[in-house]
């Protein structure tokens, strides 16, 4: 990796419909909408953005961001 590119710390996008809005539980795992894998979180936070905002009149759809770097080296 050149000097001047910034670290790569992955972050994944993904969804689905909630069994209820209160609880993280998916309805159907089989149905989850994964979004896709990003270099940091400004480009998987603009991802995220665009699939909430898409589905805000579902309240049990939910869409999260999860930082994959943070599980491949939990010791940082």
């Amino acid at each position: 990796m050149a000097e001047h590119e910034p670290k790569q710390l992955l972050h994944l996008v993904f969804g689905g419909e909630l069994v209820s809005p209160r609880t993280h539980e998916f309805k159907d795992l089989n149905k989850l909408d994964i979004v896709g894998m990003y270099p940091n979180y400004a480009e998987a936070l603009k991802a995220w953005r665009g699939k909430a905002q898409g589905t805000v009149d579902n309240a049990n759809m939910r869409y999260f961001v999860v930082h994959i770097h943070r599980l491949m080296e939990p010791e940082h």
